[in-house]
């Protein structure tokens, strides 16, 4: 695959969207193909980490300290939603990622990854439950990563359903980089599960699907090209997207584009035989979170486009493909809203952001009236 890299410096089209001084709504924001509105759904949630909708447009958002909450379609109030599994909430760990079993009209299942103590530390962990009113019931847990870790870094950790009813999970390297060549361990790989946590006979290295990943915070099954995207934190720099392929390696930390925080080089470079190379990669970082293709008819010049949250950057990131090329990228909202951690398509084709603020807030982007 032809590789394309972009340097911020170089390939990266910069737009300022919006006018006038930061707000919670603007009438229109002009970008480069599309115009917008941006709408508050709620607010006042602090360091919200993902969300998910609900079939008539409730949503669900979960709060990283160990809260769920339960925004109403119509009337835009906020409940708490309880019956939630065991969470240890500290550092980048606690109630994480979200999403809907693809079947959920018939099955009810609501997928939740967490963080859970151990005697060894802390692990990722994957439950479901179904949503009964403002409660969980029916709490199963379906995984648990081995070898827990010490530190409270680099959980991860995204889920995603593909178009076959496989579970995808992202695991980060604990902040312990050498574990992510270890595929005797959980950490630092995508492992690909049955939807009740089972593991399917075909995958290359028991649970684990890829491994070499360092910090994988967005994931997404374009419905198009059927494949799995995925991409993740690098040190200081070197944050990369990449296509996820069984049984392959993503090199971490054997190569990387980035630079350890005291400026030294990480592993031996950037290349080595038999270690798949980004498509893209940020240099200085952008610190990604969140991930949605956009396939809607709200915004026509956007179909096909991926979407990523920058934290650091504070930014959402319009990455244009062909093919599974990214061929220019575009910069929206920079410094408007925040901390973007989160990034799903919402209902009638908007596009929907969360931002880790101690006052986060869930936005709407929609078009404009005219």
């Amino acid at each position: 695959m032809k590789r394309v890299f972009f340097l911020v410096f170089s390939a990266i089209i910069f737009v300022y969207a919006g006018f006038g001084a930061p707000g919670p709504e603007r009438g229109r924001i002009d970008s480069m193909e599309e115009s917008f509105a941006l709408v508050t759904v709620t607010e006042g949630i602090p360091n919200p980490w993902s969300f998910t909708f609900l079939p008539r447009g409730d949503v669900l958002i979960t709060q990283r300290s160990g809260k769920l909450w339960r925004v109403e379609a119509a009337s835009g109030r906020r409940s708490e939603v309880g019956g939630l599994p065991e969470i240890d909430a500290g550092g980048q760990g606690g109630l994480l990622d979200i999403v809907l079993h693809p079947g959920y009209s018939s099955n009810g299942w609501i997928y939740m990854s967490h963080v859970v103590s151990s005697s060894g530390g802390s692990s990722t962990a994957v439950s479901r439950a179904r949503l009964d009113g403002n409660r969980l019931t029916d709490l199963e847990r379906v995984f648990t990563a081995d070898n827990a870790g010490s530190t409270t870094r680099h959980f991860g950790s995204r889920l995603v359903f593909d178009d076959e009813g496989y579970l995808y999970v992202s695991l980060g390297d604990r902040g312990e980089s050498g574990r992510a060549q270890d595929l005797s361990d959980h950490a630092g790989t995508l492992l690909r599960l049955r939807d009740d946590g089972s593991i399917p006979g075909d995958n290359p290295y028991g649970a684990a699907f890829s491994y070499g990943h360092r910090n994988v915070q967005g994931m997404v099954f374009d419905p198009v090209s059927r494949e799995v995207w995925a991409h993740e934190h690098g040190a200081r720099g070197g944050d990369e997207v990449n296509i996820i392929k069984r049984g392959a390696n993503y090199g971490w930390p054997r190569i990387s584009y980035g630079r350890n925080y005291d400026g030294s080089r990480i592993g031996i470079g950037t290349a080595a035989p038999g270690m798949e190379q980004p498509l893209v990669y940020w240099d200085p970082s952008i610190a990604p979170s969140g991930m949605a293709v956009y396939t809607g008819d709200a915004f026509p010049s956007w179909k096909g486009d991926i979407f990523v949250g920058a934290l650091a950057g504070q930014h959402l990131r319009r990455l244009v493909r062909e093919g599974t090329r990214i061929v220019s990228q575009e910069v929206l909202l920079e410094k408007r809203v925040g901390r973007i951690r989160d990034v799903r398509q919402g209902p009638e084709g908007a596009l929907c952001i969360l931002t880790d603020e101690r006052n986060g807030s869930l936005y709407r982007l929609e078009p404009p009236e005219s």
